[in-house]
């Protein structure tokens, strides 16, 4: 499932807030609760790469996933650049 940080910048009160969702959708403000404000900006976290005791783990958000993404390991590597090419490489 594709799992996003959408950033929002509020058309009343001006104030910017990000939240993660499974889709680039919609929020609202948590600041002063105006209604349906559109991201200006998303950042795309289905797949990740984190460093573990010096290996990179390559990270998918599972398509079971509905309010957080609850990754899956789907490979391990001893360098960064090698967990960005097989995330590059890899189709699913």
């Amino acid at each position: 499932m594709a799992w996003f940080r959408n950033h929002y910048q509020c058309a009343e009160c001006g104030r910017e807030w990000s939240g993660e969702w499974s889709c680039t959708c919609d929020d609202d403000c948590p600041h002063c609760g105006a209604r349906h404000m559109s991201p200006h900006n998303s950042d795309d976290l289905s797949e990740i790469i984190d460093e573990r005791n010096g290996k990179f783990i390559a990270l998918r958000s599972r398509a079971v996933a509905e309010h957080v993404p609850d990754y899956e390991e789907i490979g391990e590597f001893l360098t960064l650049k090698e967990a960005q090419s097989y995330l590059q490489n890899v189709q699913y």
